[in-house]
């Protein structure tokens, strides 16, 4: 069963790629305190995630944070390294936080997880944005098209905030 509104966010480990390497973090420290932002793509590098959805976080950075959003964070089931380095290709800088679930353990605790072997891909997210008000979700957009953010991209939680 998916997460849902009013649900807090689980408590999982995930990692972070930091001047000293991947660096395993706390959901609840790094998605539990003030307004949050959090965005999931199916991987990092691919044609939709790095063409429009994390692009829309890094233009409309200052506009959400403008409504008062502490933190933006971007997601996949990708490796700390491979988030760090997309970010960096992205330009993303301080703008966003880039957060790896390498393992899916995150993804399983939403139940937003996607299966993707009948592409070769594995277990990957589901495409989502999710505004977290102080660990409890306050609203989940879930795409239901592939290659689509008009529910999860910057512009739709503008919209909503």
């Amino acid at each position: 069963m998916a997460i849902a509104v009013g649900d807090r966010i689980p408590d999982v480990t995930i990692t972070t790629l930091s001047e000293k390497g991947p660096t395993p973090v706390q959901t609840a420290d790094v998605l539990g305190s003030g307004k949050v932002v959090l965005f999931a793509v199916p991987g990092a590098f691919t044609p939709t995630c790095s063409d429009h959805h994390l692009p829309s976080y890094v233009v409309r950075n200052e506009e959400l944070r403008a409504k008062g959003v502490d933190t933006i964070a971007c997601i996949s089931v990708n490796d700390a390294f491979v988030m760090g380095a997309w970010g960096k290709d992205q330009n993303v800088g301080d703008g966003v936080l880039m957060l790896a679930d390498g393992n899916g353990d995150f993804t399983k605790a939403l139940g937003l997880e996607m299966d993707g072997t009948g592409f070769g891909l594995g277990l990957r997210s589901q495409r989502y944005a999710m505004i977290i008000d102080n660990g409890v979700v306050s609203l989940l957009n879930i795409e239901t098209g592939a290659g689509t953010i008009e529910k999860s991209g910057a512009e739709a939680i503008l919209a909503a905030l």
